[in-house]
């Protein structure tokens, strides 16, 4: 079997959401056939999401008559992306919301952890420098090392690197800063901590559309973001604006997600809406943007985050909603990887 005819067998492989096969699409890179072996190049870049998982196992579904062994790899480039900033970090996903309270917090810490459950290397950055929590939701005690060359070795917690600002002011020390020291924290914290490589970094970044999330945008190649929301219109209002904001710097939204929609109550069972319903995903309709999931309303998260065990790595229901959220997330950063290499392959 030469390149040619496992470029023909690999063109009965579809890609279920871009609706063609991939060769024609562009996302086989390259192909070698050597010494009993066929190495693939895949322009795959969600690590571990659901769909590109699928999508590696039937290319060796494709190859398993060929008689040669099938060694498979991803790489896709980062666009028009800075390659000097993070060049190691292969997703930077900034999860945001238009206001606090909604718990961003909670769906950061647990898209990271679910994501490193999965099998992928993981950064979690807590970039919201008024009320950094991520430290107390993960229950990392130690800060980062400094090393000779003074730059930090951050900690790990289930899997996942950890930074926080947390780490460098102490527990109880407000943080009261202005423009330009944000901008100094987040640029420096960049530069100086050791990430390695990493498939996905995860940025909890504070609540609202201030010079934080501004000084992220412009300085960091953010590959796509998450908006959450509770149900109620307050929260829907102000998650507009963070979805503008993306807009205007032309950051790729990969979806909404509605946070603590229904409570189920742990003695009688029933289900209560108590911030309403569906106005997550009403407002992503709206915005002709994928929907990410309903994540409830239930105690165990609350406990979790106070326990610093999160709730996706738990059993359960509202685990399983996680887990469906973090698969879904994963799947949208993947869509938005190889619509960009289909479009500049026509």
């Amino acid at each position: 079997m030469d390149e040619a005819a496992v470029r023909d067998a690999l063109s009965g492989v579809e890609d279920p959401d871009l609706g063609d096969d991939i060769v024609s699409l562009g996302l086989v890179n390259s192909v070698t056939v050597e010494d009993g072996t066929v190495s693939v190049d895949l322009a795959l870049g969600a690590p571990y999401s659901p769909t590109e998982t699928a999508i590696a196992g039937r290319v060796r579904e494709a190859l398993v008559d060929s008689g040669l062994e099938v060694d498979l790899s991803a790489s896709v480039d980062r666009g028009d992306a800075d390659e000097s900033v993070l060049p190691t970090v292969k997703n930077i996903v900034a999860v945001a919301s238009g206001k606090g309270g909604v718990g961003k917090s909670t769906v950061s810490v647990n898209l990271a952890a679910g994501l490193a459950d999965r099998g992928a290397r993981v950064g979690l950055f807590d970039a919201d420098i008024y009320g950094p929590n991520v430290p107390r939701m993960l229950g990392a005690d130690e800060g980062p090392r400094v090393t000779e060359n003074e730059t930090m070795i951050p900690p790990v917690k289930y899997g996942m690197k950890v930074m926080s600002i947390d780490f460098l002011t102490g527990e109880d020390s407000p943080v009261i800063w202005r423009g330009p020291m944000v901008d100094k924290y987040i640029t420096q914290l960049w530069e100086v901590v050791e990430w390695g490589t990493l498939d996905y970094m995860i940025v909890d970044l504070p609540p609202g559309t201030g010079d934080a999330q501004l000084s992220m945008l412009q300085s960091v190649p953010v590959s796509g973001a998450v908006v959450v929301t509770t149900p109620q219109e307050v929260a829907v209002d102000d998650a507009r604006k963070a979805m503008r904001m993306f807009g205007k710097f032309e950051t790729p939204v990969l979806g909404v997600v509605e946070n603590m929609s229904g409570f189920v109550c742990p003695d009688c069972g029933n289900e209560h809406d108590i911030f309403g319903k569906g106005g997550g995903e009403a407002f992503a309709e709206e915005a002709d943007m994928p929907f990410l999931g309903d994540l409830p309303l239930d105690p165990r998260v609350r406990e979790g985050g106070d326990d610093g065990k999160p709730a996706v790595l738990d059993d359960g229901e509202t685990a399983e909603k996680f887990r469906e959220f973090v698969g879904e997330t994963a799947d949208m950063q993947g869509i938005v990887h190889r619509n960009r290499v289909a479009r500049s392959n026509r």
